[in-house]
């Protein structure tokens, strides 16, 4: 953006997504459908991917309906990088290059490392949380890099960070502790092609694999009474620092990992 644009676009105008093409993983429930309006919202045509087409092609119409947007929906296994590249073949297709991409489909395995299967409990996490960040994001990334711009959005965790309590789920800590990595290290690299790239680390968010545990005194305590805020995250509340991340209103950074938790980590 020259100086002069910029001299004359206010703050809010940063937000404003408008003209611009935009994807998310997993998109079909959860964090990512609620990141999915957001974006939508603030004036993108929206690309919802999930591994469930029906649910992927449902959230499509919602932002349809609720935004006047353009949407598309694809279905897409993140862990294989041929999948990867016919999604984004896919989504530029319908909707035209793909400015902005959010890689938020993700798993978790609870239980102790000793017990864990060493195929679903450790390499299904990894697959879909490393893998399925690394395949997508080369298969955006290398269009992105091409035309010079665009914005990579990966849903890291304060898992990446902490070690999860009552819980164990030592393959979820890792893979989200890699994703934070992988994050730095593609924005340094396509930094002067003009791609930006960042990480959101939320907390606790009330989706429905979290919600059923919040009202158990087993997992209470830990997840909410310990935050500084004593709640957890509604959906909705992390999709405006997603917007902002892969907004002009964060022009000037890449590399971040920004954490949303409510306090969480503070301690």
């Amino acid at each position: 953006m020259a100086n002069d644009e910029r001299a004359t676009r206010t703050v809010l105008d940063g937000f404003d997504l408008t003209g611009r093409v935009a994807a998310v993983t997993g998109g079909g429930r959860g964090l990512g459908r609620a990141i999915a309006l957001a974006l939508a919202e603030a004036g993108a045509d929206v690309a919802v991917l999930g591994q469930a087409a029906d649910a992927a092609a449902d959230a499509a119409r919602e932002l349809a309906g609720r935004t006047g947007r353009r949407t598309a929906s694809t279905a897409v296994e993140v862990a294989d990088p041929t999948s990867a590249e016919a999604a984004v073949d896919r989504v530029e297709a319908d909707l035209g290059p793909i400015d902005i991409w959010v890689n938020n489909a993700g798993v978790t395995a609870w239980g102790p490392s000793l017990a864990a299967d060493q195929d679903t409990d450790w390499r299904r996490v990894l697959a879909v949380n490393v893998d399925g960040v690394w395949n997508c994001s080369r298969a955006v990334g290398r269009r992105m890099v091409q035309r010079r711009s665009g914005a990579v959005l990966n849903i890291g965790s304060i898992s990446g960070f902490t070690v999860n309590r009552p819980q164990w789920q030592a393959a979820y800590n890792a893979s989200k502790a890699a994703v934070h990595q992988l994050t730095r290290s593609l924005a340094a690299e396509w930094a002067p092609f003009g791609v930006r790239v960042n990480a959101l680390a939320p907390g606790y968010v009330r989706t429905d694999m979290v919600a059923p545990r919040l009202e158990d005194p087993e997992y209470r305590p830990w997840w909410t009474e310990f935050a500084p805020q004593q709640r957890a995250a509604d959906p909705s509340e992390i999709g405006g620092p997603a917007v902002f991340l892969v907004s002009d209103a964060s022009s000037f950074m890449t590399g971040a990992v920004v954490v949303v938790d409510g306090g969480y980590s503070l301690f």
